[in-house]
């Protein structure tokens, strides 16, 4: 006779678990530290002296949200050197939120800011035809003497639309997973029909290349040396 006994409680839990895979754009210009930023969310490690990024590269996070919810982030690096400053579509495609991150010790990259915020809004939506969200990171905020101008930047991201900033340090793993938290929760308030088709979406983190139908559009996934904090 086949076994009629009831599901165990582990069981259970697994059918009724809710899994999402989201892609995340994380831009800003050269240096700032998205590298570091990523590699300190992904991996809870930090490097004085990362490669710099050429093209993109991608990592993966799994976040056991809650027991119904695992959320898969795989965030996408993109190179921030001016030489690569003209973004190809295919990178920024299916993305559902944006961190632009920039170098508090270094002003002009703030300066900067707004170009990759116009650079994401003219390039990639949501299913509904509305703006990705947007988070703002101002980073190494451990170095000493930086400034942080709490009201310039609260006006700044209310002006432009922002969903929030926060000052982090991938050195001192100050407000890395508290900013990822936040930006989860705003994705996972977003209504369903505004969110990208994630089978569109590969599942494994490393380098990799693009092929688009216009010529442009076509770049591969190679480092040489520099650095990010």
């Amino acid at each position: 006779m086949a076994d009629v006994s009831a599901p165990s409680q582990s069981q259970i839990n697994q059918v009724s678990v809710q899994e999402h895979l989201y892609k995340i754009l994380v831009i800003g210009e050269f240096g700032v530290g998205k590298t570091s930023i990523i590699r300190r969310y992904t991996e809870g490690t930090f490097f004085p002296n990362y490669k710099l990024t050429i093209g993109v590269d991608f990592a993966l996070k799994s976040v056991e949200w809650d027991q119904n919810t695992k959320v898969n982030l795989q965030l996408w690096d993109i190179a921030g050197h001016e030489r690569f400053g003209h973004m190809t579509r295919v990178y920024y495609k299916y993305a559902i939120a944006a961190i632009i991150v920039f170098d508090l010790s270094r002003p002009a990259t703030f300066d900067s800011v707004l170009k990759w915020f116009n650079d994401i809004n003219s390039k990639v939506m949501l299913g509904n035809e509305q703006p990705v969200p947007v988070m703002l990171i101002a980073n190494k905020c451990d170095i000493e003497d930086v400034e942080i101008q709490k009201d310039v930047l609260d006006k700044f991201c209310e002006e432009h639309n922002f969903i929030t900033w926060f000052s982090t340090s991938a050195k001192n793993n100050t407000n890395i997973d508290d900013a990822m938290k936040f930006l989860i929760t705003h994705i996972l308030s977003l209504p369903t029909d505004v969110q990208q088709p994630s089978d569109n979406i590969l599942l494994h983190s490393g380098n990799t290349s693009f092929e688009d139908s216009e010529s442009d559009d076509k770049k591969s996934t190679t480092s040489s040396s520099g650095c990010c904090s």
